[in-house]
């Protein structure tokens, strides 16, 4: 099979957008939204505004990014890199380093103002590359 044609090849993502926020470094980010994660805005990028339609004040989302700075080489981590938790496999972990390091974030949206959705909290850092956005839906939600 060639690369790119199957389950097993290569695939290209294309971001929607980017996250502007307060948190500059990796450093700086918490671990977790719930850890004194700051608001943000998702810079929509003009090609895809028009994705926003229906989109208002108070619903929430899942913001999908690329962790753009985390390693893609490690498969074992120490959960909150703390020396008294046991070494855990990435894909039982919230680690951002992994092999295909895809954020999820669940926010309000805050506001929507030409373009730009603010959001919060989300501790993903300033520059993140928004891959695709997706309402939070309920199991009796047929929207």
């Amino acid at each position: 099979m060639k690369p790119g044609t199957g389950a097993a090849g290569k695939y290209a993502l294309t971001p929607i957008g980017v996250i502007r926020s307060p948190l500059k470094s990796v450093r700086a980010a918490p671990n977790f939204y719930t850890e004194g994660a700051p608001r943000a805005a998702i810079e929509v990028y003009a090609a895809y505004r028009r994705g926003l339609s229906r989109m208002k004040a108070g619903d929430e989302i899942i913001v999908i990014t690329w962790l753009h700075r985390a390693r893609r080489d490690v498969l074992k981590v120490r959960p909150e890199d703390d020396p008294a938790r046991p070494i855990t496999g990435v894909f039982s972990s919230r680690s951002p380093s992994r092999p295909n390091p895809l954020g999820l974030h669940r926010v309000k949206v805050l506001e929507i103002e030409e373009g730009r959705v603010r959001v919060g909290p989300i501790e993903a850092v300033d520059g993140t590359p928004v891959l695709d956005i997706k309402p939070v839906v309920s199991e009796a939600d047929d929207s």
